[in-house]
């Protein structure tokens, strides 16, 4: 990153659908109330949002990380219908070796195959590459998340491999985590595809 180590410091990413915002311990109604489907929460590592108080303690916790130095959350806004519809983050920040992950990604039932994440994800590896000067940005999907992994490889994401059952789950699940990123040589061809989906508007069908 440009500094060792670089602080991640909270700030707004501008796209021209949505805001990446930073979390706030406000944000957490805007985030029970969109975050609803049962379906979101199925591969988390935190489980389910049963309530407000569940949501506030997710949001806390994230918060925690973010004091730490090596978390950075955002809420994800949509500009159009001006409302929170999901929330990313910055994760596992390793300035000595100028990398970080993307992970923690979600959104609201509505915005799921929209061209949310794509200008998320654009966001989000621009400043990676472009102003902390990561060599490599790193993602993690549950095994049985096949939705997720399907968009990671149309973004332009390597598959590395399988971290087997590294995790165990608030249901009892061992998860399994398949790795991808995306090294800085990689990055120019990934921002062409992810601009040009962007400027038309097309979102993903598997996202």
């Amino acid at each position: 990153m440009v500094a060792s180590p670089h602080p991640l410091e909270p700030l707004t990413l501008e796209g021209r659908f949505i805001q990446l915002l930073p979390l706030a311990a406000a944000h957490a109604q805007a985030l029970f109330d969109v975050g609803r489907d049962e379906d979101i929460w199925r591969f988390m590592p935190y489980g389910r949002m049963d309530s407000l108080a569940d949501m506030e303690a997710w949001v806390a916790l994230l918060l925690g990380h973010q004091a730490r130095g090596r978390d950075m959350p955002f809420v994800v806004f949509h500009r159009g219908q001006a409302r929170v519809v999901g929330a990313t983050r910055f994760m596992n920040a390793d300035a000595p070796n100028r990398a970080i992950e993307i992970g923690g990604t979600w959104y609201g039932a509505g915005y799921r195959g929209t061209i949310v994440n794509p200008e998320a994800k654009l966001l989000l590896l621009q400043h990676a590459f472009e102003h902390l000067a990561c060599v490599r940005v790193q993602f993690r999907t549950d095994l049985r998340n096949l939705r997720s992994q399907r968009a990671l490889e149309r973004l332009g994401a390597v598959r590395e491999g399988v971290w087997r059952e590294h995790m165990l789950l608030p249901d009892g699940h061992r998860r399994s985590s398949v790795v991808y990123s995306v090294l800085e040589n990689e990055w120019p061809a990934v921002k062409a595809g992810l601009m040009q989906r962007v400027a038309k508007g097309v979102g993903n069908p598997a996202t």
